[in-house]
C-alpha cells in the first residue's frame, strides 16, 4: 500500500510521524512524496491557535481532493474535535492522541510487538523531514496549567519515555545517515519526574552511551532548569559535551510583564527569567537563547505590553516565535474578560517581531569573520 504522511505544527509532531513512517515500511509498505500516490493518508493535527486548527482542516480537504479516499486524522485538533474531524471529505477515521501509539498496529491489524525490530535506515519524508536531523520524542502530555494552552488539554498528563526506549531510536536514526539529534517532548524538563531523575540524567546516558555528533534540545520551561544544568556544556567533560551538545536553548517567555505572567499561570517572573538566561550565557560559550512570546493576552494593557516589550528589548534573544493571541476552546484564558481587540493583538505581534528581528541580527553579527562547524540541511 503508498502511504502518504503529512503535519502540522510541533516538532514533537514530526517526531511521531517519522515513527509511523518506520513502522509503515518495516510492514512493508510504501511512503510517497505526493497525496496524489496514495491510497491512504495519515494527518497529524495541530490546534495550538485557531490558524493552526484552520491549517489542519485545510490539509485534510487539501488530501482528499488530490484523490486520496482514505484519510485518517490524528493529532490535537482530531482530538479535540473528532466530529468535526471524521465529517470533512474522505475521512475514514480518527485517532485521538490516547491512540496515536497503536495508530499503525491498528490500522494494520497487526500487533504492537511486531515493529519493534532492529534498527533500519532513515529516508526523508516530504515537508520538513531530512535526512540531517531527527527529531526524537523523549516525552508527552503535560501537568502546567498554562491558561493559553490548549494542548494540555489535547496531550493529557505527562509522561516519559524509558531511557532504553530512547536510545533505540538514537540508534535507529543515527544508523540511517542522522547527524542531528532533537529531543521533543510538550514538556521536556519534566522528562524523568516519574522514576525521580532528570534531564540533564537522560543527557548524560545519551552523551555516554552513543556516538550522536549533534544534540539538541528543544523547548523547556524555564522553572525546570537551574544554573547547575548549564554544566553539561562543559567543555572539559570526558564525553566531550561541549562540541556535541549544541549552544541553543529554547525558553519560552510568553510575557515580559510580571501581571501577565500571572494571568497565564506561568511559574516564572521577568527577574528569576533574566537571572536564568545570565546563568546560561556566563556558562555556555556565543549560547544562543530563543524564546517564545504572546501579544495580546487577554487582560494586556498598554502598560503592561509597554513592560513586555521593554523586557524582550532587554534579554537581547538570538531569535523566537511571536504568536498573536488566540481563544482555545476549554482554556482559562478564553473566559477571562478584558480580551484584546484582533487588529491590537496584530499590531503588537509586529511591534515584538521587529525588537526580536532586531536583536537576532545582532546575536548573527557576533559571528562575522569567524569559522564556524555548521550541518547543511539542503544545498538549495
Amino acid at each position: 500500500m503508498k502511504i502518504y504522511l503529512d503535519t502540522i505544527g510541533c516538532r514533537l509532531n514530526q517526531s511521531e510521524i517519522e515513527t509511523m513512517a518506520r513502522r509503515f515500511r518495516a510492514a512493508g509498505h510504501e511512503i510517497v512524496v505526493s497525496a496524489a500516490m496514495a491510497d491512504l493518508a495519515v494527518v497529524n493535527t495541530c490546534a495550538v491557535t485557531n490558524e493552526a486548527a484552520a491549517d489542519s482542516r485545510a490539509k485534510i480537504r487539501q488530501i482528499g481532493r488530490a484523490g486520496v479516499n482514505e484519510i485518517v486524522a490524528t493529532g490535537c485538533w482530531a482530538t479535540l474535535q473528532p466530529g468535526q474531524a471524521k465529517d470533512l471529505p474522505n475521512v475514514l477515521r480518527v485517532v485521538t492522541n490516547d491512540r496515536k501509539d497503536q495508530l499503525v498496529p491498528d490500522l494494520l491489524n497487526l500487533p504492537q510487538e511486531s515493529f519493534e525490530l532492529e534498527p533500519i535506515a532513515r529516508e526523508p519524508l516530504p515537508g520538513l523531514h531530512r535526512r540531517t536531523r531527527a527529531f526524537i520524542k523523549v516525552q508527552d502530555g503535560c501537568d502546567n496549567h498554562c491558561t493559553f494552552c490548549v494542548t494540555t488539554i489535547a496531550r493529557g498528563e505527562g509522561r516519559s519515555r524509558p531511557v532504553a526506549d530512547v536510545i533505540l531510536d538514537i540508534e535507529s536514526a543515527l544508523q540511517g545517515g542522522t547527524k542531528e539529534i532533537v529531543l521533543t517532548g510538550v514538556h521536556l524538563g519534566s522528562w524523568g519526574q516519574e522514576f525521580d531523575e532528570h534531564l540533564r540524567d537522560l543527557i548524560n546516558v545519551i552523551l555516554r552511551e552513543t556516538d550522536v555528533p549533534r544534540l539538541r534540545l528543544s523547548s523547556l520551561e524555564p522553572w525546570d532548569l537551574d544554573a547547575d544544568f548549564f554544566s553539561l556544556w562543559d567543555s572539559s567533560s570526558s564525553l566531550r559535551a561541549g562540541s556535541r551538545l549544541m549552544p541553543h536553548l529554547h525558553l519560552p517567555l510568553q510575557s515580559g510583564c510580571e501581571s501577565t505572567l500571572r494571568r497565564m499561570a506561568r511559574k516564572t517572573t521577568p527577574q528569576t527569567f533574566r537571572d536564568l538566561v545570565a546563568a546560561a550565557r556566563q556558562a555556555i560559550p556565543d549560547v544562543a537563547i530563543t524564546t517564545d512570546i504572546i501579544a495580546g493576552f487577554p487582560g494586556e494593557t498598554d502598560e503592561e505590553f509597554a513592560e513586555s516589550l521593554a523586557f524582550v528589548r532587554e534579554l537581547n534573544f538570538a531569535g523566537g516565535h511571536i504568536f498573536t493571541y488566540s481563544p482555545r476552546p476549554g482554556t482559562g484564558a478564553a473566559r477571562m474578560k478584558g480580551q484584546v481587540r484582533p487588529e491590537l493583538r496584530k499590531e503588537r505581534n509586529h511591534i515584538l517581531h521587529a525588537a526580536l528581528e532586531e536583536s537576532a541580527k545582532a546575536y548573527r553579527q557576533k559571528f562575522v569573520g569567524r569559522t564556524m562547524s555548521v550541518l547543511w540541511e539542503s544545498t538549495s
